[in-house]
């Protein structure tokens, strides 16, 4: 209450030499004085203004203006550490995607080369099959050579044997051996 009496009146000691300049106050204070209404009023204002005091009044205020400054500190400190954790959730999440872009790009390269192998094996295992068939193919023509060979020797010893035989049969001279070897040769060519 001592510090509130001793502000109002620094304040309207102040307010005078503040305003003299327009006269303003002053001749406000002079025309308070000279004018009982006024004069009434103003002390009225300055006594409900004591009373107040007394009472606690500016206490309150002051006290509800601290109170809301320390909840908007509060909301503050909140905010504050709400930006924290986003900014921590966003560079959580930053991390985690390029985590998730470094596994993409190394999933990538490791199904190109999964197919590279896929697609050299698919060509080593189509050489292998060509070079089989070749293979096989080789062994069936050198079997149907063989076959045809053995075919023309059984044709040329059966002519050979049907024309000895007809030679045999025929002539009963020392040139049947002569004769044979033409008839061989006939069969042959």
């Amino acid at each position: 209450m001592k510090k509130t009496a001793s502000f109002l009146i620094a304040a309207l000691a102040a307010a005078p030499l503040a305003h003299a300049a327009e006269g303003g106050f002053v001749g406000g204070l002079a025309y308070a004085a000279k004018d009982p209404v006024t004069f009434v009023a103003f002390l009225c204002m300055v006594t409900f203004l004591l009373i107040a005091a007394r009472m606690g009044a500016f206490k309150a205020v002051l006290g509800g203006l601290d109170n809301r400054a320390a909840a908007i500190r509060t909301e503050l400190e909140q905010a504050a550490s709400l930006r924290e954790q986003a900014a921590e959730a966003l560079a959580l999440a930053e991390r985690r995607a390029q985590d998730a872009d470094k596994e993409a790009e190394a999933i990538i390269e490791q199904a190109k080369r999964d197919a590279k192998e896929m697609l050299e094996e698919a060509r080593r295992d189509l050489a292998e099959k060509i070079s089989r068939r070749e293979a096989q193919a080789a062994a069936r023509i050198s079997r149907a050579e063989a076959d045809a060979a053995s075919e023309v020797r059984r044709a040329a010893a059966d002519a050979a044997t049907a024309a000895a035989r007809r030679i045999l049969a025929e002539e009963k001279s020392v040139d049947q051996f002569e004769a044979a070897a033409r008839e061989i040769e006939r069969a042959l060519s």
